[in-house]
């Protein structure tokens, strides 16, 4: 690829959309947030209208945005197979007197936290020149085991062309290749446009001899399996020369690290991190230095700067870490950040001020995401894309000034700002839900990627 093929490859933040139904379930086992706020009262507009601000203030800033739909809840159809029947008000009426988790499971929004959507390679790093597709099994939560088959036809609706996008089948969803997408991979690299080597990091490993040195959590599971990871990278083709396999330290999954994007995040050179991220440390940047074309830049956060409870309660490492021109970084960090005084001390006087590319830090308020536990990095799935490839996404789905107006629009015609867990047997909610859905996909021009219908 030339030198102007390189600059004009660019990567997509594509955000998911906050969903009708988001509320505070306390559902993700090992998520300190979502555990910590389960009850509490959810404000689905508000968050969706975060969420869009988001999305809009990067676009404003230059970065190139897209938007996914969320899922469309609750998922009666689940419900229908769990052995509830009847119409669908009987059905919810049902599952709230007999089982009210299951109720609370099929209504999640947890589809917009998009970096849990797959894993993706784009097409400088794939032998066929195409961007690969995985749709995570989520097999770890039913809640969220619900997505795949949505999230397989909403990528498969908008990346649709074959002569640029692949698709492979979702891993077998039992605990051996529990696959939880790119929350748990980073692709590292010199510019985005050249060769890069993609770093899986899993939590525990299910077949043959167990890695040197390997351990498991023993308080909260382990949610990526070395399994999937290995699966994934076979699917899109990539060789050992592109691979780097890592242990997340079980000791920071204890601590309420569920997905390595809790603890990590890189992009192009940079790999900001803090020292629990990774059982060996040491071993991990080796595989990496010896396998990247461009210098490998690590950005350590030691223990005795940010706590692993500051580092948990500020997200600081859920971050958005994106390229500028003139080769500086812009982090994107919650608003947290500011109310912890060592992660601002250390965003301050260490990331800013450290010899390192961050430049720049912004702050961004998504609460209502965060009290879910998700932060501005698992709003987000990153697809590298060529300007061919840009071009020949289907439907309306890049975020312009225009499309930014008609989804806040949008939002306010059909979305609550008050919803507890005890709204969500309200066949009006399901009703309200599914229409502004069916609405959406027109909006986005997508197509019919729901499976279910109003009635």
């Amino acid at each position: 690829m030339s030198a102007a093929d390189i600059s004009s490859v660019r990567e997509v933040n594509f955000d998911g959309l906050v969903g009708p139904t988001h509320n505070y379930s306390g559902l993700a086992v090992g998520n300190v947030a979502s555990m910590s706020h389960g009850g509490l009262v959810s404000n689905p507009k508000e968050g969706a209208l975060q969420g869009l601000l988001k999305m809009k203030s990067l676009m404003d800033a230059g970065y190139a945005q897209g938007v996914l739909p969320p899922q469309q809840r609750p998922d009666i159809g689940a419900l229908r197979d769990l052995g509830f029947s009847g119409s669908n008000s009987e059905v919810l009426a049902r599952a709230a007197l007999e089982a009210p988790q299951l109720l609370r499971a099929v209504c999640s929004a947890s589809s917009m936290w998009t970096a849990n959507a797959g894993t993706i390679t784009p097409s400088i790093d794939a032998s066929d020149n195409r961007v690969h597709f995985t749709p995570a099994n989520l097999q770890s939560s039913f809640h969220r085991y619900l997505e795949p088959q949505t999230t397989g036809r909403v990528l498969q609706a908008i990346f649709r062309d074959e002569q640029h996008f692949a698709h492979h089948p979702v891993l077998p969803a039992t605990p051996a290749f529990s696959d939880e997408g790119a929350a748990n991979h980073t692709r590292l690299c010199g510019e985005h446009g050249e060769p890069g080597v993609h770093l899986f990091v899993y939590g525990r490993q299910t077949f043959g001899d167990v890695r040197s040195g390997d351990r498991e959590p023993q308080r909260y599971p382990a949610r990526q399996t070395l399994e999937a990871s290995q699966a994934v990278a076979r699917q899109h083709g990539l060789t050992e020369a592109q691979t780097v396999f890592a242990q997340q330290h079980p000791d920071a999954i204890d601590a309420g690290v569920f997905h390595n994007d809790v603890i990590a995040v890189g992009n192009g050179p940079v790999l900001l991190y803090h020292e629990m991220a990774f059982l060996n440390e040491e071993g991990t940047l080796d595989a990496l230095r010896a396998k990247m074309s461009t210098p490998l830049i690590p950005v350590r956060v030691p223990l005795e700067a940010v706590s692993m409870e500051d580092a948990v309660a500020s997200y600081l490492f859920n971050s958005q870490l994106l390229s500028n021109p003139d080769g500086t970084m812009t982090l994107v960090v919650p608003g947290e950040c500011q109310e912890r005084e060592a992660v601002w001390n250390t965003i301050q006087n260490h990331l800013l001020a450290g010899n390192n590319p961050i430049s720049e830090v912004i702050v961004k308020d998504v609460k209502q995401s965060m009290r879910n536990g998700g932060g501005p990095a698992c709003l987000r799935l990153r697809v590298v894309l060529t300007d061919a490839e840009r071009a020949a996404l289907t439907g309306r789905v890049l975020l312009t000034a225009t499309l930014y107006d008609d989804l806040t629009a949008w939002v306010n015609r059909h979305y609550r700002d008050r919803l507890a867990p005890d709204d969500l047997a309200d066949p009006q909610l399901a009703e309200e839900s599914l229409t502004a859905l069916d609405e959406l996909t027109q909006l986005l021009k997508i197509g019919p990627v729901y499976p279910f219908q109003l009635g």
